[in-house]
């Protein structure tokens, strides 16, 4: 699983477009009208939309309490420092599972029962080996001091427990948040919008003339949004900020 893991270490940016791809896929839905009536399509948008939100909260509140480097070397499995603060002194992958959520939760906005049962659970699995690629290669790395840390601190299941003192002593750092988190928001923003708009007659109705708008307004600013994020950061105008 190792070996798997570090394959797809090397394709995880392009798996997660692909995984939005197969939010197409037509399959039997989780709120039909028939078991939960008119109010079908608010219990999918409502709890899809609370639950990608929230992956989407945790990877921000992750990155904004505490920088690491998620893009390996070459490729590769790599850390310089063992990252113990912040989220990371809560669950050992924060970012992992804001991501599992974030698909979770744009499965259940597009109401697909394979999506949720099928696709979700084999992208947890992926990560699963993901992050068994990862701790061996921090155990090589840092050897007892990561020992020490896995045995206090959950793998997935977050704990809770002194969450307050970790927010109310560290700084959240909103510049660095949105400088290396933009690709994730826009993933997610035109996820989240693509699918109320192709599924969701309810609220923006049957007129495709209606959707085609909100497209031709909502790409280019979404666009625009990610050239000048992406010119900030790499012209280093912010860089002593983050």
């Amino acid at each position: 699983m190792i070996g798997i893991g570090n394959f797809f270490f090397k394709y995880r940016n392009q798996l997660f477009i692909f995984l939005y791809v197969l939010l197409l896929v037509p399959s039997p839905v989780l709120f039909s009208p028939a078991a939960f009536g008119e109010m079908f399509w608010k219990l999918s948008f409502c709890i899809g939309l609370f639950i990608t939100t929230a992956g989407v909260f945790i990877r921000a509140l992750t990155i904004g309490l505490t920088f690491i480097e998620r893009g390996g070397k070459d490729l590769k499995v790599h850390a310089d420092v063992l990252i113990t603060v912040g989220l990371f002194h809560h669950c050992r992958n924060p970012l992992y599972v804001g991501n599992n959520l974030m698909l979770l939760g744009l499965g259940i906005l597009s109401n697909s029962m394979i999506y949720v049962l099928v696709v979700v659970p084999i992208f947890f699995i992926i990560y699963q080996c993901i992050v068994l690629a990862e701790e061996d290669f921090l155990k090589k790395q840092f050897g007892q001091p990561y020992a020490d840390y896995c045995s206090r601190v959950n793998r997935w299941l977050p704990d809770l427990k002194g969450i307050g003192t970790t927010l109310s002593t560290m700084r959240f750092n909103w510049v660095k948040c949105f400088f290396t988190e933009y690709n994730t928001q826009i993933f997610w923003v035109t996820g989240v919008m693509l699918t109320i708009l192709f599924k969701y007659p309810e609220i923006v109705g049957n007129e495709p003339s209606v959707r085609n708008r909100v497209m031709w307004v909502a790409f280019p600013l979404l666009v625009a949004y990610y050239v000048v994020l992406r010119w900030l950061r790499k012209s280093g105008f912010l860089k002593d900020k983050y």
